[in-house]
This record gives structure tokens, C-alpha cells and sequence, in this order.
């Protein structure tokens, strides 16, 4: 693992997870459709220490910021309403792009202090621990996760729905789950998931996108993606159509 690069990500979220705390439940900011007062606060910091750190962000919260070689995209609270609420399953998502380049990722789950990361090339890790996803090829025993609730089941053996993309996706790195992907007219941006794609596929997971878009993106577009521990579960998923 690249210490340089992903101590200040990792100082960044602890930094996030301790500045949102006190403005759990206060509510819409008003600002923007669906955007919580915790939103800013934990943007305010990740600009803060980011671009300290001589990042370039781009925050779901705010765009563009600063100036770098390296450009840090952000979703400062994946799971914001999870968090408002008190529902412990919500994180900070910072994934690191050179260019084009998805280089370093690193998820905290706010609510527990578990922290997932990756360098790409250098496997993948859950609080300094390697991880790697499961082996699980019947989708009759595999235990999936949406974003959106599916209209029809595909044979999955159980499914769940918990709102914080980013720590769905790491569950699938880390054998917890078998398979994440959006459901119906779901979509996600790459700040939902870029972190969670390396660290998935560093720890032997695979992914794609129904419509077969580029997953690695920093551009402002929504994806339809798909994360599966196999081969199999993913092309059986994908083969399927929008859930």
C-alpha cells in the first residue's frame, strides 16, 4: 500500500466521521434536493484537508476544487440519510484518479470505524487486514444487495437493501455479500463507487454496467453498475437485464 497517498485519505475521513456527529438529525441543509446540513459539514472538511494535501476534488457536495496532478473523487457522507437517522451503515467514499487512472480508494464506515482501501496493484485491505471476495458461483445461495428495490427475483437466495453504496460494494470485496448492483430505474454516480470498484477488484471481485459503460469515469454521469464476487453471478446478473 502506498502509505503516502492514502494517509491523508485516511485523515480526511476520520476527520469527516468526527466533524458530522453533532448534526446527525438536523435535516435537509435546504440548498440542494436531498442534501442533509451533515453534507456540508463533512464536504467543508474534505475540501479542507484534500486540498491541503495538494488534491484535486471533485465532491458530489461541490464539484471542483483546487488544483493537482491527483484528483480525489468524493462523496463525503455515502449514506446520508442513513446517517441523519441514526440507521449505522453510512461512510466516506475517496477514490484517487491519475488522469484517467483509478490508482486508490478508501472507504470508512462512519458508524463502526472500519476502514476498507486499496492501491491498485497491491490488493486490498479491512483495517490492515487483506480481504478477498467470496467464491460463491450458485445464485440460488448467493446473498445479493441493491440499490432501488428489484420487481422481480432472479433466484437469488437472500437480497437486502441498505442504502450506503460505497460499503455494499466493499461487503462484496470482502465475502460478506455475493453480488450489489442498481436496481429498476436506479443509478449511481462515481462518487458512490469508484472507491469501492478498486477495492473490489483488488480483492477478486468483478464488475460492470448494463448498459456496458466505463465504469472509470471523473466525469458528472450516472452509471448502472454491477459488483459480483464471480465471473458467474455477474454474467447471469448482466444477462438478466435491469432487475
Amino acid at each position: 500500500m502506498a502509505e503516502s497517498l492514502l494517509t491523508p485519505l485516511r485523515e480526511c475521513a476520520l476527520e469527516i466521521g468526527e466533524a458530522v456527529k453533532s448534526h446527525r438529525g438536523r435535516g435537509f441543509s435546504g440548498e440542494r434536493a436531498t442534501q442533509y446540513h451533515l453534507d456540508l459539514v463533512a464536504d467543508e472538511v474534505a475540501l479542507r484537508v484534500l486540498t491541503g494535501a495538494g488534491f484535486r476534488v471533485f465532491s458530489e457536495e461541490s464539484g471542483i476544487s483546487g488544483d493537482g496532478e491527483l484528483t480525489v473523487v468524493v462523496d463525503p457522507i455515502d449514506g446520508s440519510t442513513n446517517c441523519d437517522h441514526g440507521i449505522p451503515f453510512f461512510a466516506t467514499s475517496l477514490a484517487v484518479m491519475r488522469g484517467d487512472e483509478l490508482i486508490a480508494g478508501l472507504v470508512r464506515n462512519q458508524a463502526t470505524g472500519t476502514v476498507f482501501e486499496a492501491e491498485r496493484g497491491s490488493g486490498a485491505w479491512r483495517d490492515g487486514e487483506a480481504i478477498r471476495s467470496s467464491t460463491q458461483r450458485d445464485f440460488a445461495k448467493a446473498i445479493v444487495s441493491f440499490s432501488g428495490l428489484p420487481s422481480r427475483h432472479l433466484g437469488w437466495g437472500q437480497f437486502r437493501s441498505m442504502g450506503s453504496a460505497s460499503l455494499e460494494i466493499c461487503l462484496v470485496a470482502d465475502g460478506s455479500l455475493d453480488a450489489f448492483g442498481v436496481a429498476q430505474h436506479s443509478t449511481l454516480n462515481p462518487w458512490d463507487y469508484l472507491a469501492g470498484l478498486l477495492i473490489a477488484r483488488e480483492a477478486g471481485a468483478v464488475a460492470g454496467d448494463y448498459r456496458d459503460e466505463e465504469l472509470v469515469t471523473s466525469d458528472d454521469v450516472v452509471r448502472r453498475p454491477v459488483f459480483a464476487a464471480t465471473d458467474e453471478l455477474l454474467r447471469l446478473i448482466l444477462e438478466a437485464g435491469s432487475i
